[in-house]
């Protein structure tokens, strides 16, 4: 997931690992990447020739690294934000990644995320429903259980959402 969060983050242009990093914390809400995350995934994305890395003049004479996405690596992160699989779509991260850069991708991989996280909400669903149905939960356990279900909903209603915007815009583009 990082080194999706990294390479998507060069999506905005070009950036010094330390603006990338900043980003990264920005965009998770989380502090900042650890440069022994951001350096060694830049370090793999430019052998792999996803990103290119140019040495710059800084503010203070000194010279900064400036890290871009390349073609090639622009490709590769369309294809890895695809592919979603049911370990993904059991991950809120992963899915709200994906539906930050819905822009970039095309409708037919839009309306596959989307039903691909419906269908384990629906699962997640029914655990919840089978947990408060067949379990004594006690006051506490079943106020957990409540807002759960209240937090599911919530995300249900927002995928519906979602998937009649990828819908309409499909059928919009099919018909330009």
């Amino acid at each position: 997931m990082n080194d999706l969060l990294l390479l998507a983050t060069l999506l905005g242009g070009p950036a010094h690992g330390y603006a990338l990093k900043k980003r990264v914390g920005q965009i998770t809400g989380h502090s900042d990447m650890h440069n022994n995350l951001v350096y060694p995934l830049l370090k793999r994305f430019v052998a792999a020739g996803w990103v290119s890395r140019k040495t710059v003049p800084g503010e203070r004479g000194q010279t900064r690294e400036r890290y871009a996405l390349t073609p090639k690596g622009k490709k590769e992160l369309l294809r890895r934000l695809e592919q979603f699989t049911p370990k993904d779509a059991a991950n809120a991260d992963a899915f709200q990644l994906r539906v930050g850069l819905f822009a970039f991708l095309g409708a037919a991989a839009r309306e596959r995320i989307v039903e691909q996280r419906e269908a384990w909400l629906a699962k997640r669903a029914e655990k919840l429903n089978s947990l408060a149905a067949n379990m004594e939960l006690g006051e506490w356990g079943a106020k957990v259980v409540a807002f759960l279900k209240k937090q599911l909903d919530a995300e249900r209603k927002w995928t519906a959402e979602l998937r009649k915007g990828t819908e309409e815009q499909g059928r919009a583009r099919s018909h330009a």
